[in-house]
């Protein structure tokens, strides 16, 4: 029988369920993981790569399974430090490889944590739905609670609506959970922030699970919600949000070794049709010679097109990481500067590097970066996060011309 069951799309889910399953357990809270020293991470050397370059595998070699071990090693015995109470994890496996492959090694360290991982081929052509709601109804009848991390997920939502669990916890996914946070507070139907407006035939078939979903993922007489996130949320009424301080990261991984140089962190703001590219390729080359930066973790979704645009422009470092970028920072070797654009990364960063000296800047986007179609409430959607990134976060504005740079501090 399986008490708690967990649905994860995306290697950020999975990371925030394992972290979501330590602080459950008071005792696990704040050790770290034994045998480091700065600058090296459990079960690698000093000066191992934090990530993969284009071109290489994103994930595991070719013919890699996705039950496979790819070989992390985190450094502590089985199930240390998790309330693992028959915990499941089924992966709603994507279709990009850069995802596929984080979701893989990360599926691995929850392996080596204890935790039961289940790899659901959920969008592997015709057929896939029916099989995967066949097969995954059996844990769904029987689950107490259910975790998911994407509240917006058309996957989540389908098996919500037609199995409804007693606890709901929704762990973060980016900066999405601020915006269902606000949603379900104000009684609004869930829709991701930059689709806002968007009314296609896709989203008029889908309106009945949707509207049915909102109403399985909000509170009830019957039913519990919980938040559990890094990011400023405010708790709708009958939620209870948990604090998320990335203990189980730190007890794991770093100290990281601190290089001289700044690292940028990319976004894909472009290939949502949020920020022009254009526009986008002049920031971040404007950014890059303000701060010196040498390097730019790439996100999964940016497009190799764009990436082999901004390696030629700037000469920077362009990585790819197999891992989330917490994890990434927090194993090292890492900028004594990480700049980012509006992302979740300007919140949870901070939590994953405390202590260790690192600063963390947001560059605001800028109103003329923005595409045409884009919606006043994207627009405030990215200054709120912009806004609201922890204290310790400096606030930085880029002027940026293809001859000349101007950066403000805030």
């Amino acid at each position: 029988m399986t008490g708690q069951l967990a649905f994860v799309e995306s290697p950020v889910q999975l990371l925030n369920v394992l972290e979501w399953a330590h602080a459950r357990t008071p005792a696990a809270g704040g050790r770290e993981a034994p045998g480091t020293s700065p600058g090296t991470s459990p079960g690698t050397s000093p000066g191992t790569s934090p990530g993969t370059s284009p071109g290489t595998s994103p994930g595991t070699s070719p013919g890699t399974s996705p039950g496979t071990s790819p070989g992390i090693n985190v450094g502590t015995r089985a199930g240390a430090g998790l309330a693992l109470d028959d915990l499941t994890l089924v992966v709603l496996s994507p279709t990009d490889p850069m995802s596929r492959g984080q979701l893989r090694r990360m599926a691995q360290l929850a392996r080596d944590e204890g935790v039961t991982v289940r790899w659901q081929e959920a969008r592997d052509g015709r057929g896939s739905l029916a099989r995967t709601l066949r097969d995954l109804a059996p844990l769904l009848r029987v689950a107490e609670r259910v975790i998911v991390g994407d509240p917006f997920s058309r996957y989540v939502q389908l098996l919500l609506t037609l199995f409804g669990p007693r606890h709901l916890t929704v762990v973060d996914d980016g900066t999405a959970t601020m915006e269902y946070a606000a949603q379900l507070a104000r009684g609004e139907r869930l829709v991701r922030w930059h689709r806002r407006g968007s009314r296609g035939p896709r989203e008029l078939v889908l309106a009945p699970v949707s509207a049915a979903a909102r109403r399985r993922l909000a509170p009830t007489h019957r039913r519990t919600v919980e938040i559990f996130t890094s990011l400023p949320v405010e708790a709708p009424p009958g939620t209870t949000v948990i604090p998320h301080t990335f203990a189980w990261t730190r007890a794991r991984f770093g100290p990281p070794r601190l290089t001289r140089g700044a690292d940028l962190v990319g976004t894909s703001l472009v290939e949502t049709g949020v920020v022009d590219p254009d526009r986008y390729a002049e920031a971040v080359a404007g950014l890059a010679r303000g701060h010196g930066a040498t390097r730019y973790f790439a996100h999964r979704r940016e497009s190799t097109e764009k990436l082999h645009r901004i390696a030629v422009e700037t000469g920077l470092e362009i990585v790819r990481p197999d891992l989330p970028l917490e994890l990434i920072a927090r194993r090292g070797p890492i900028g004594r500067t990480v700049v980012s654009f509006p992302s979740t990364v300007v919140h949870t960063l901070p939590l994953a590097l405390a202590g260790t000296g690192v600063k963390v800047a947001v560059c605001a986007v800028r109103p003329e970066w923005l595409r045409e179609n884009v919606s006043a409430r994207a627009q405030g959607f990215l200054a709120g996060v912009t806004g609201t990134a922890a204290h310790e976060v400096d606030r930085l504005t880029v002027h940026a011309t293809p001859a000349v740079e101007r950066f403000e501090f805030g």
